[in-house]
């Protein structure tokens, strides 16, 4: 692998491993009384902004969300977005 590759594998990583842990952190502040927590749209942003995988891993390791119908939906349909919208990237970035 080249190093805009590892580069890309690397961004990747950080921002799902940020996105799981967010939803981690607001799984527990919806345990407790009047917390701060993250809004629904704040994790949608997450996940439009590659993102969606952390946010799915969150939403099944922490059942975290799972029961909003907008979530079981929305984040895999954000996932297929991703997916496509990187694969553009990386093809463009690699034909150059």
């Amino acid at each position: 692998m080249n190093n805009l590759s590892w580069g890309i594998l690397i961004f990747f990583a950080l921002i799902n491993l940020t996105a799981f842990l967010i939803m981690l952190w607001d799984k527990m502040q919806s345990r407790k009384k009047n917390a701060e927590r993250i809004s629904e749209g704040m994790l949608f942003f997450m996940a439009t902004a590659f993102g969606s995988l952390g946010v799915y891993a969150g939403m099944f390791a922490f059942h975290h969300k799972t029961r909003k119908w907008y979530f079981s939906v929305g984040i895999p349909l954000l996932m297929l977005q991703n997916s496509v919208f990187a694969y553009t990237i990386y093809d463009y970035l690699t034909k150059r």
